[in-house]
């Protein structure tokens, strides 16, 4: 079989030898776009230097060396629009962008790019963005976040980053970036298709037909195939030529004098006018998708060989022969010096250490925390101004609602950086009046109500936090985060990972929740499962059941993000939200008073709440679990029956050893989960407390009380799939009658 690596190569030599080169439309010249010689001879070097590292990758691959393939090779134009942006515009990079990210390390001194980007084909623990984590184009010196097999996710939080930057011009705020800055995020023609970045893309003419700014240039690298997958011709420029709010420029992407001018247009017209560029770059795909695709599968080989000639390479050589800039035989050397410089680096690289342990692995889940982040408490003379319309209800005791509602007004007002985001959370203060008179009091720019999109939502959420904002995102409902749960799994949590802890989008995401809502609703407005946050590692949840409980979490989640760089999942039960009573009609057990953030602690308490100290019977539960165990508590008591309640709180992680401690006071153990059986954290609990058992040779009844695995109805046939007060009570009653004592896990369902 030919090698089409060394064929690729061979083609290069000859064809500039005998200045056989491909012809190009675009008769600009280099004083046209503002290039001179030298400038012309800089970008080719760059491409020269991409392309080599594809070819090395793939040799490092056979040795056992390199373990991603996915190149750059027929892409290597982007090195044309990296040069005409500026090192601290923030690039949102897909996988081909090489030449990109060698380009604008010119722009930065003391950067080394061919080292750093062999030590990440190589997984070495010294690549200084992974740490040997996984193969990511990215550089916290060149301002581009590491990405890593992109469908298009990165989009959104591009699109967030770019709303951010003349949102903290309005502000007064100092955000990380340059407040002249304009976003750059590229993708591939067969990623403009999916439905992340079709949100992207209409949420940025949605601002911008609006007329908010949206400084961000988003380039299609077209090359005509997704893998296997043709792009129909013209279909890029029929989707976006003519696109509203949208401004469309075309690049020939082969050509470095056409590429860089065009770019310089978006660039200018992005960064004066604040409006979103499309810019469409002509491209071709050389080499197949990766190494392993064997692409003669599905294209003629007459098809690929027309495709080399193509070679960006090959126009580049052209181009600078024509305007005199080298010779073929300078441009031959260039071409085979860089190619030797870079099997000599690959060889250092590649005796260069690994991760070694699972421990060096997890370092970098959680982010890194900040030192000195300071604090001030709002005066009493601005927060009486700030609950001027509260004055007369301070002092009484309230809902849960209410009461973080209060608490994200004082924490808005103590924290100037804190936005927050959602659908309809602005002037009608959320489905629920969670945000009720925050958008009042601090206005549409810290209060921004956001058309009807999960991602977009989260992922201008992960943007906002690029730029150094602190965003409270709300979903409206738990059902709607499936939508886009990839920005939280795929994008945000992973960033401190593959950055080796060197960026990080720290948030609180607020979403209303769970079941129980007398009927209302069905399935997409009673969702009870949340399995989907349990999986993705570094997140935290946090479940409140009653107002004092989300006071106190709530400030500690906006702690956890602003010290220790955390992403928040702020579980809010419905259900529970106007709950006053517990037992009867008007005993108002289920509010409490608010207390200020002066008279607050301020450390974070991350533990389990007990109530009872019954050694009977332990119920672990969360959310509205625990309001229907604190229901039965009272009526076992009357029974003889004595329990202690607990409220896990935090959902991930768990307070392992607070539950241990609890659960080792009593003989049984009920697990009141309102969540299904299949999936739900009472399986983790069980095992928990199965494998704190076996440890100590202890043995104690432990039953489980869970949700059905269903669907939730309409109406009251809702509460024949989910546990209730009566079904803890039976359980407790049918435990402590069996006089046997068997060592067994009793279901409940």
């Amino acid at each position: 079989m030919v090698d089409r690596n060394q064929l690729v190569k061979e083609n290069f030599v000859s064809l500039v030898s005998a200045e056989n080169l491909p012809q190009s439309a675009c008769k600009l010249t280099p004083s046209d776009a503002g290039l001179t010689a030298s400038d012309l001879v800089d970008i080719f070097e760059s491409q020269v230097m991409s392309r080599h590292l594809d070819l090395q990758s793939r040799i490092m691959q056979k040795q056992g060396q390199s373990f991603y393939t996915i190149g750059s090779a027929g892409h290597e134009g982007n090195a044309a629009y990296a040069k005409a942006f500026r090192a601290t515009d923030m690039a949102f990079l897909h996988y081909r962008s090489g030449a990109f990210v060698i380009q604008r390390a010119k722009q930065v001194a003391g950067q080394t790019p061919l080292y750093d980007m062999l030590l990440s084909f190589a997984a070495s623990i010294d690549d200084p963005i992974s740490g040997g984590r996984h193969k990511v184009l990215g550089s916290k010196a060149l301002a581009i976040p590491p990405q890593t097999s992109t469908i298009a996710s990165h989009l959104p939080k591009a699109m967030g980053t770019a709303f951010s930057i003349p949102l903290a011009k309005r502000l007064s705020m100092a955000g990380e970036l340059p407040s002249d800055s304009v976003v750059i995020c590229n993708f591939g023609d067969a990623s403009s298709n999916h439905s992340t970045a079709q949100g992207a893309f209409n949420c940025a003419a949605w601002a911008a037909y609006q007329s908010v700014p949206m400084p961000i240039v988003f380039v299609c690298e077209d090359n005509g195939i997704g893998i296997s997958t043709s792009t129909p011709t013209g279909w890029i420029a029929a989707n976006f030529k003519h696109r509203a709010g949208l401004k469309y420029i075309y690049c020939d992407g082969l050509n470095i004098i056409d590429t860089y001018h065009k770019a310089k247009q978006a660039e200018k017209y992005a960064r004066q006018h604040g409006k979103p560029v499309f810019l469409h770059v002509r491209t071709v795909r050389l080499l197949g998708h990766a190494g392993s695709d064997a692409e003669f599968v599905y294209r003629d080989m007459a098809d690929i060989e027309a495709t080399e000639l193509q070679d960006p390479l090959l126009h580049s050589a052209r181009i600078l022969l024509e305007n005199g800039a080298l010779t073929s035989k300078q441009i031959i050397q260039i071409y085979q010096q860089v190619e030797q410089r870079i099997a000599r680096i690959a060889e250092q690289v590649a005796s260069k250490p690994k991760l070694q342990t699972a421990g060096q692995v997890q370092a970098s889940i959680v982010p890194p925390v900040k030192n000195n982040v300071l604090t001030e408490l709002v005066s009493a003379e601005q927060r009486q101004q700030l609950f001027a319309h509260e004055k007369h209800n301070l002092n009484k005791k309230q809902h849960l609602a209410k009461l973080l509602n209060w608490t994200l007004m004082d924490l808005m007002a103590q924290h100037d950086n804190i936005v927050m985001c959602g659908e309809d959370i602005g002037k009608k203060g959320g489905v629920y009046n969670v945000t009720s008179k925050l958008f009042d009091r601090f206005g549409h720019n810290r209060v921004i109500n956001t058309l009807l999109d999960e991602q977009s939502i989260l992922g201008g959420a992960i943007g906002f936090a690029h730029n150094g904002f602190l965003p409270i995102a709300e979903i409206q409902f738990l059902a709607y985060v499936h939508n886009a749960e990839d920005q939280i799994r795929g994008e945000a949590a992973t960033l401190p990972f593959f950055s080796n802890g060197q960026f990080s989008n720290p948030m609180v995401i607020r979403i209303a929740g769970l079941a129980y809502q007398k009927g209302f609703g069905g399935h997409f407005h009673n969702d009870n499962s949340f399995a989907v946050f349990r999986d993705i590692p570094g997140l935290i949840v946090a479940c409140p059941s009653n107002g004092a409980d989300a006071v106190e979490m709530m400030r500690s989640c906006v702690q956890l993000a602003r010290e220790q760089q955390r992403i928040v999942v702020f579980l809010e039960p419905i259900a529970l939200y106007m709950t006053k009573d517990l037992h009867q009609a008007g005993d108002g057990l289920w509010t409490a008073n608010y207390l200020p953030p002066a008279d607050a602690k301020t450390e974070i308490n991350q533990q389990v709440s007990v109530y009872g100290e019954g050694r009977d019977i332990c119920i672990l539960s969360y959310g509205n679990g625990y309001f229907l165990a604190r229901q039965a508590e009272k009526i076992l008591a009357e029974k003889g029956i004595r329990c202690r309640v607990v409220d896990l709180r935090w959902l991930a992680p768990l307070d392992e050893k607070g539950i241990l401690e609890q659960v080792s006071q009593c003989q049984q153990v009920i697990i009141v989960d309102e969540c299904r059986k299949t999936g739900s954290i009472s399986e983790a609990l069980v095992t928990l407390i199965h494998e704190q058992q076996a440890e100590q040779s202890s043995t104690a009844t432990l039953t489980r009380i869970t949700g059905e695995d269903c669907f939730i109805p309409l109406g009251s046939a809702a509460y024949h799939v989910l546990p209730s007060t009566t079904d803890i009570v039976e359980t407790a009653c049918a435990i402590m009658n069996n006089k046997k004592g068997l060592e067994c896990i009793h279901e409940y369902n």
